[in-house]
């Protein structure tokens, strides 16, 4: 049995789950959520902590059970407290600005890259323009967002010059030296 799967998720207060047969519908304090389950999964609210059991024992269900127990975790926590992604730019002259609901960044190109945030994304750009913070109630929404905006720029290893995740480590290489 999938240990991820079989772990029970506790809900926090003022997080309500509804669950309409295979819907799962997540409402708390930063928002809702809704997902699908497969039909090989069941879901059972039993004095406010959620167990996912399988169906069956096919390879499918088994697959699925802890991928499910978390997307429904993911949900539990980022409705009640959320998510954050940091980026952050380093290069001469690279930074981001904040217009709207629109990231305006500066990247060394002959253009500035605009990039529209999802809706349930909202972004906050620091005073020297150089770091982004994302945050998000969907996990699996902001680290596609964070990763978008990181390709328009990837770290490249000889400067570090590029946008990168704040935890993420660039492993530097060393440049061409004179033959002797």
């Amino acid at each position: 049995m999938s240990r991820t799967g079989k772990s029970p998720i506790a809900l926090p207060e003022k997080v309500k789950v509804s669950i309409v047969g295979t819907k799962v519908n997540v409402e708390g304090p930063k928002g809702k959520l809704h997902l699908e389950l497969p039909l090989l999964i069941e879901l059972k609210n039993e004095a406010g902590v959620l167990h996912l059991n399988r169906k069956d024992e096919s390879n499918q269900a088994k697959a699925l059970h802890g991928l499910s127990r978390s997307l429904v975790a993911n949900m539990v926590k980022g409705v009640a407290q959320g998510f954050v992604r940091e980026l952050e730019i380093n290069g001469v002259g690279y930074r981001a600005e904040m217009k709207g609901k629109e990231l305006h960044l500066a990247l060394g190109f002959s253009h500035p890259v605009v990039f529209p945030l999802p809706n349930t994304v909202s972004g906050v750009v620091d005073a020297k323009r150089t770091r982004i913070t994302l945050e998000s109630i969907d996990k699996q929404l902001l680290g596609v967002t964070a990763a978008k905006i990181r390709s328009f720029r990837p770290p490249e290893p000889y400067r570090g010059k590029g946008i990168r995740y704040s935890d993420e480590i660039v492993k530097r290489k060393e440049g061409k030296s004179a033959g002797k």
